[in-house]
C-alpha cells in the first residue's frame, strides 16, 4: 500500500467530469462531480431543522444540482447558485438526465437522502415531510 503525501492528495485530480447529450437543448453539457464544500453546500440547502423534525426541501432540487455540477472546458461552473431558479423553468427531463449523472459522479444515492432527512431506519422522526 502507497502511503500518500498531503501535496499528492492536493495535487490529485480527483473530480471526474462526464459529457451527456442534452436534445433538448440542442447539445451536450459537461457534469463534473461535486467537491466535498459543494455537497456540503448542497445537502445544507435541502435540510431544514425545526425543533426535533427533520423536513427535506425539495424544491427546485434537480436545478441546484444542475448549477453546481455543469461546467466548461476548463471546469469552470456554468451557472451561479442563482441561475438555479431560471435552469428550474427548462426541461424536466432534460434536468433529470443531467441530475442523474451529476448524483452518480458525486456519490449521492437514495441512501444519502434518507440519511439526511434523518428518515432512515435508526432515527426515523414521525414529523418528517417532503416539499
Amino acid at each position: 500500500m502507497k502511503l500518500l503525501t498531503r501535496d499528492a492528495i492536493l495535487q490529485a485530480e480527483d473530480l471526474p467530469t462526464e459529457d451527456i447529450e442534452v436534445e433538448e437543448w440542442g447539445g451536450a453539457v459537461r457534469v463534473r462531480a461535486l467537491t466535498g464544500a459543494e455537497r456540503d453546500a448542497f445537502e445544507q440547502s435541502i435540510v431544514e431543522q425545526r425543533g426535533k423534525s427533520t423536513r427535506m426541501n425539495l424544491r427546485n432540487i434537480r436545478a441546484k444540482l444542475v448549477a453546481l455540477t455543469v461546467v466548461d472546458a476548463d471546469g469552470k461552473r456554468l451557472f451561479s447558485d442563482k441561475d438555479a431558479e431560471l435552469l428550474g423553468k427548462k426541461s424536466a427531463a432534460a434536468l433529470d438526465r443531467v441530475f442523474e449523472v451529476a448524483q452518480r459522479l458525486s456519490g449521492l444515492s437514495s441512501e444519502d437522502m434518507e440519511e439526511l432527512s434523518g428518515n432512515s431506519e435508526e432515527g426515523q422522526s414521525e414529523d418528517f415531510t417532503f416539499d
